[in-house]
């Protein structure tokens, strides 16, 4: 049994006459009329009582009829599902976020993806570093990261997306709390909080911006991701140099302040080279969105205009 044959059958079925249904399918009555006989021989049924003044389904056929319709609807809605998750207008895309990118970009990602491309869902994994997140990128854990770069390796695209400052988490009774503007070298007597992770990002800027201002900062307590570098602030246990957007996690205890003489730091979105089709559309959607600046793509990576794709994330 072939698909023409249900169609063919459907049609006559519909018609109730098989020049009628000839004309609708563009094909030529005795042909129609051997695809119905070829299907009846092949089923063993009489699914068409013909008389020489009309064509009536036996009850056989009215039945064969209502599945025949139920098959051919149903293949045309895979297909119609294939080509849309071909074409990368749906399926599903697993998104790591970096410390504080959740709360900053995530609603705004998330809400250009609902517009856009409403058939695509995302899987959040939030408050990943940047290795854990590379490495889910690179085991096909991840599809795409929002992460604190540099991010090595030319199998991984890497698009900046916005570039932050460094600001100051001071405890709210620390002696520099009410200053509006303080210069780095303003903490270098106190203790740092810093991550954990040896390969973190922000720590390597802190660091950098710390011996630029002539000391080496001393590091007092560790902590594995920002929550608690913020909860080891608020009691007292440091200070901690972080990018601005770590502004939108409130806590008690903890007061923000801007510095001058800090490095600025970047985050990122990164993608595989061999992302899957849904990830292209999601990047277009996000620079469609102005979400993405057109064309960032940062130093050491592959050149957008390849459309390639990968996730990484990144520590803050």
């Amino acid at each position: 049994m072939e698909l023409r044959h249900l169609r063919h059958f459907v049609a006559v079925a519909e018609t109730r006459h098989f020049g009628q249904a000839a004309k609708r399918l563009f094909l030529a009555q005795p042909a129609l009329s051997q695809s119905v006989r070829q299907l009846e021989a092949e089923l063993g049924v009489t699914l068409l009582a013909r008389t020489t003044r009309q064509v009536t389904p036996t009850p056989a056929g009215a039945y064969f009829h209502r599945e025949a319709v139920r098959i051919l609807a149903a293949l045309g809605d895979a297909v119609d599902a294939v080509r849309r998750i071909d074409e990368g207008h749906t399926g599903l895309v697993r998104v790591g976020f970096t410390g504080t990118a959740a709360f900053d970009r995530l609603p705004a990602i998330a809400r250009a993806v609902g517009q856009r491309l409403p058939g695509i869902a995302l899987e959040i994994h939030g408050d990943l570093l940047t290795p854990a997140q590379v490495e889910g990128l690179r085991t096909d854990r991840l599809d795409l990261a929002v992460l604190r770069p540099p991010v090595a390796g030319d199998d991984l695209v890497v698009r900046t997306l916005t570039t932050e400052s460094l600001v100051l988490a001071l405890p709210a009774d620390h002696r520099l709390a009410d200053e509006p503007s303080l210069e780095v070298l303003d903490v270098a007597h106190d203790g740092f909080v810093m991550y954990a992770d040896t390969h973190s990002a922000v720590n390597d800027v802190v660091v950098r911006s710390c011996r630029a201002a002539g000391f080496t900062p001393r590091r007092a307590h560790e902590a594995p991701d920002t929550s608690v570098l913020l909860a080891l602030v608020s009691a007292g246990l440091g200070v901690a140099l972080v990018p601005e957007s770590v502004r939108s996690m409130k806590l008690d205890g903890v007061v923000f302040r801007d510095v001058t003489g800090a490095e600025t730091i970047d985050l990122a979105l990164a993608f595989h080279r061999d992302a899957p089709a849904a990830v292209h559309s999601l990047i277009r959607a996000l620079e469609d969105s102005g979400i993405l600046p057109p064309d960032a793509v940062t130093a050491g990576s592959a050149p957008e205009s390849a459309r390639l794709a990968t996730i990484v994330e990144g520590p803050l």
